[in-house]
């Protein structure tokens, strides 16, 4: 079963879909009363106190609830990051950060509400940058402003003081084919598991990789300049992705899923080999437009709410 708060135009035999807004709490319940085996749950709470009022409502209706965190937790005190490696919610003098609702706070702060309860049933998932059909990413750019700009000749500016900074990007099938195999598994339960490859590249390379691919061509600027590009109004949350994520030393220890679910890092797809496939799968690209409609619904009812 999958719920979206838009229709999904091209069913999968076998799946079930549902039209709805999962912050709506009436329909969440009556949605739950079916009892599912497993719930994985993709919401992103912000203000986090707001999963207050729903985490006890999933895992009460679910044998097993896996909750959709981030890699953005971690600071950048280990190379590489591994589960037990510090959060910046944990070990951040940014007090501006810290009291902010940026997703790598909001995450920290939904993790802890459930390793503070007594609930045993659900298991905390940590993707890295993850890339797909609708998502190119090139530091902190996403597909309109990557690929997007390479389809119609365009340049695209990127942040030098990232460019020797290694990333992961792991292929979507792969991160769901993990937390498949994660469901309904006791031990993996009261766990966190980075979902992800252990394959790393520095930005530089990456954007050599969109090069070769698309024909993407990447201007590399001072991160000031970047920044004023991209948010004229020096958006906090902006430089925040940049200097908390992007620019951090992103090597991931993937060995504890890789053990648990039986994947092996070399059945991986490639990176480079990932986004090749993707991109000569994707005939329309038009439908990127739709992102930016989605991301202006949600920060609008973020606001009304």
């Amino acid at each position: 079963t999958g719920v979206s708060l838009d229709e999904c135009p091209h069913p999968v035999p076998g799946v079930t879909y549902y039209t709805g807004n999962c912050f709506d709490k009436e329909f969440l319940a009556e949605l739950l009363a079916k009892k599912f085996d497993g719930v994985v749950n993709f919401m992103c709470f912000n203000p986090p106190r707001g999963f207050e009022n729903f985490y006890q409502l999933f895992l009460d209706n679910t044998d097993h609830y896996i909750f959709l965190s981030s890699c953005r937790v971690y600071a950048d005190e280990e190379v590489p990051v591994k589960e037990t490696s510090p959060r910046l919610w944990d070990v951040s003098k940014d007090e501006a950060l810290l009291a902010s609702t940026d997703y790598c706070i909001m995450k920290a702060q939904c993790e802890d509400m459930l390793w503070n309860s007594d609930y045993k049933n659900f298991t905390i998932v940590r993707p890295a940058t993850t890339f797909s059909e609708m998502r190119y990413q090139l530091v902190t750019l996403e597909a309109k402003n990557t690929v997007g700009r390479a389809m119609k000749g365009k340049k695209v500016v990127v942040p030098i003081q990232a460019k020797d900074k290694p990333a992961t990007l792991c292929w979507g099938g792969d991160v769901a084919q993990m937390i498949a195999r994660l469901l309904f598994k006791p031990q993996a339960m009261r766990e966190a598991y980075n979902v992800c490859s252990s394959e790393s590249h520095t930005w530089g390379e990456i954007a050599e990789y969109y090069n070769k691919i698309c024909g993407l061509e990447a201007v590399w600027v001072d991160k000031e300049d970047y920044l004023k590009i991209l948010s004229p109004e020096m958006n906090l949350g902006v430089r925040w992705q940049l200097e908390y994520a992007r620019m951090f030393n992103r090597i991931t220890d993937n060995s504890k899923v890789l053990k648990y679910t039986g994947m092996k890092q070399e059945e991986l797809m490639p990176l480079y080999e990932g986004l090749k496939s993707e991109l000569e799968n994707t005939k329309d690209f038009d439908a990127i437009k739709a992102i930016d409609y989605i991301k202006e619904w949600l920060n609008d009812f973020i606001k009304k709410s």
